[in-house]
């Protein structure tokens, strides 16, 4: 499954457009609440238990994108986006939504 945030891929066609599809992961409240918690503690530097986190959400999201995108019978997504957003008071929503996508080699 060929994924990109571009409209198109370079040396392919798109041959069929399937639709919009998205993936989505929630980070529990845990997380959340100290990460803001802990935010004057992060300042000038890494925290890679957040950082862990945050990139065990995005690939969740980008997981499920792929295995919607096939469900349409797309075997690639074009045009995605990420976002985060807060969730209550207490958790965090990693997005990713794109457009699926049947591809030829040009």
């Amino acid at each position: 499954m060929i994924m990109t945030t571009t409209p198109n891929i370079e040396g392919h066609r798109i041959s069929a457009y399937h639709g919009v599809v998205v993936g989505e992961a929630i980070l529990g409240a845990n997380v959340v609440r100290d990460l803001f918690a802990g935010i004057t503690d992060i300042i000038g530097g890494r925290s890679a238990s957040y950082e862990a986190s945050l990139q065990e959400a995005r690939d969740t999201a980008m997981k499920e994108l792929g295995d919607r995108a096939a469900a349409l019978g797309g075997n690639a997504v074009v045009g995605i986006d990420l976002d985060y957003e807060v969730v209550g008071s207490s958790m965090l929503m990693v997005s990713a939504s794109g457009t699926s996508v049947t591809l030829e080699a040009a």
